[in-house]
């Protein structure tokens, strides 16, 4: 049975560690070890990793690697991506040389808007409650003023508030559902900052108001929405069907129909829309992992936007007309290049200096370019000569790694599959033969 304890967050860090290793890990000299090693040797770089969030014991590293030859709106870019998974930067990196000279990508951002809500309920007349709002809506917005003046000079702010009725959905529930601009700043702390003035206002002119002072009005609370259909980006890639032809011998009329079949299939099936969309997130979480930015909320926002007309379904569209094969991706993606991680984290700073210090619109493009190359990627295997093929191949060191194999017995092995098939069972046969010998 493990242990409870109280007071562990004011523990030293060696402490906790001391604490884990006795009460959950069986005394283990060799996960102590492990934590260890994970230490970084430079002491305030330490420091500050162990800063960002509570009880830290350790570091978890994710490589981070680079995906060149992204050609995008005519400049090229090196795309930084920190992953675990095999393969990922690879496809990524062989669908951007795969454009690099049929035209590259092409991206555009439609909107930078944000939402935010303050959740509150309301037991009165909607007529009373729209009247107040009326009256009140100039006092919500200049009663943030102290938190929006920096903001509204670099041009960007409040952009309007909404009273919404919810109650249809639940009895006397009511929204002010607010929407930012926040500029180069994904805006989190901005908006909800803004969000608990409107509740505090909300609240305070409702207890003198005329037309709430006889009706309870109850904030349930405020707080920023991860939703954000109108923070939009468009990436796409074109080109003539018969410039499709690849060194692989694939017929392209042939490939771009079964390109195509592979996407709308996408589209009406759940099933493999889900994953299809996994495959387009391995792109785009790698980017905004790699930048210092929220990859939970990007993730719950864009799979929300796949299910907006009521049936989850694919992010990414193809289409072959007049002769012209067509991909491209439409998806929301709330992103930043100041704030939050991206002043502190050095790997974030070198990450953002490798992409020419971008604004968020220009991250926002970046990014979903990330995830439709990837996509073109996988398709492009799936469609052809299947995934494993590629897949395995990258996921061979790993499978190498787990059976402890030498740097020798690495470059004999991997020497053997590029003429085999890589399966997990090959792979110990093979090693095994080598070592008989």
């Amino acid at each position: 049975m493990t242990q409870t304890v109280s007071g562990f967050s004011k523990l030293s860090k060696s402490e906790k560690i001391n604490w884990i290793i006795k009460h959950h890990l069986q005394d283990s000299a060799d996960a102590r070890t492990i934590i260890l090693q994970y230490w970084n040797s430079n002491e305030a770089l330490q420091n500050l990793h162990d800063e960002f969030i509570e009880n830290t014991i350790s570091n978890y590293y994710l490589p981070f690697a680079v995906a060149p030859n992204f050609k995008i709106n005519n400049a090229i870019y090196t795309i930084p991506m920190a992953i675990e998974e095999s393969s990922v930067v690879a496809a990524a990196s062989k669908a951007a040389k795969f454009w690099l000279d049929r035209g590259g990508f092409k991206a555009e951002v439609i909107n930078t808007s944000k939402v935010g809500q303050v959740h509150f309920n309301y037991t009165g007349s909607i007529q009373s409650l729209q009247d107040f709002f009326k009256e009140i809506k100039p006092k919500l917005i200049s009663a943030t003023e102290a938190l929006t003046g920096n903001m509204i000079k670099r041009g960007g702010g409040i952009i309007d508030i909404e009273l919404r009725d919810k109650s249809e959905l639940l009895p006397n529930y009511y929204q002010l559902h607010a929407t930012f601009e926040t500029l180069d700043a994904m805006g989190a702390n901005f908006i909800n900052s803004c969000l608990e003035q409107f509740a505090h206002t909300l609240k305070d002119e409702a207890t003198t108001n005329a037309y709430t002072k006889q009706n309870r009005l109850e904030v349930i609370m405020s707080i920023l929405s991860n939703y954000v259909p109108e923070c939009l980006v468009t990436a796409e890639v074109s080109c003539k069907v018969e410039d499709l032809k690849d060194n692989d011998g694939i017929n392209p009329e042939d490939f771009a129909q079964k390109f195509v079949q592979a996407v709308k299939i996408a589209e009406v099936e759940p099933y493999r829309a889900v994953t299809h969309n996994k495959g387009i997130m391995n792109g785009i979480d790698a980017v905004v992992l790699a930048t210092g930015n929220d990859f939970r909320a990007v993730e719950a926002g864009i799979h929300a936007y796949a299910a907006k007309d009521g049936r989850y379904k694919s992010l990414s569209h193809a289409s072959v007309e007049n002769g012209i094969f067509k991909f491209w991706i439409e998806i929301p993606l709330a992103l930043g290049t100041v704030g939050g991680l991206t002043k502190l984290h050095p790997l974030v700073k070198v990450a953002l200096q490798l992409l020419g210090n971008p604004t968020a619109k220009d991250l926002m493009k970046i990014t979903a370019v990330a995830g439709l190359a990837q996509n073109f990627a996988a398709l492009k295997s799936l469609t052809t000569t299947g995934i494993q093929q590629g897949h395995m191949k990258m996921h061979l060191m790993n499978i190498l790694n787990q059976l402890e194999a030498t740097s020798e017995e690495k470059q004999l092995i991997v020497a053997h599959f590029k003429t085999h098939t890589v399966t997990h069972n090959s792979v110990i046969e093979a090693l095994k033969a080598h070592r008989t010998k």
